[in-house]
């Protein structure tokens, strides 16, 4: 079993920055990719392969960062030049390999709220 727990939410006006992270633990996993979504359809906002390839929603892209400390089983996003329409629960999401499982699991943290307001 992985457990994710994502932190770094709150209240910042328009134009201000957050940064989220959500760590991964557990006993014995391999993360092959990491992702953040937003809302409630789970929209995504940016994904990071463990080899650091990155993809971004097309509103995230220039304002927004994604990272992942391998060593930490940590990723990170950096979110920029926030506006009222980035505020939802953030939510982070992993695809990993438990040892000695035959295939890799989703696993999904419980969200962080994000709230852009004056």
């Amino acid at each position: 079993q992985v457990q994710l727990v994502e932190s770094g939410g709150g209240l910042v006006q328009p134009g201000g920055s957050l940064r989220l992270s959500c760590a991964a633990s557990g006993i014995g996993f391999r993360i092959n990719d990491m992702a953040w979504y937003r809302g409630d359809m789970r929209d995504l906002v940016a994904s990071i392969t463990s080899r650091g390839m990155t993809e971004y929603a097309d509103s995230a892209k220039g304002r927004f960062t994604i990272s992942l400390n391998n060593a930490k089983n940590t990723m990170y996003l950096q979110m920029n030049n926030l506006k009222p329409e980035d505020t939802a629960i953030y939510y982070c999401k992993t695809d990993a390999w438990p040892v000695g499982s035959s295939g890799s699991y989703l696993y999904w943290g419980q969200g962080t709220q994000v709230t852009v307001a004056s």
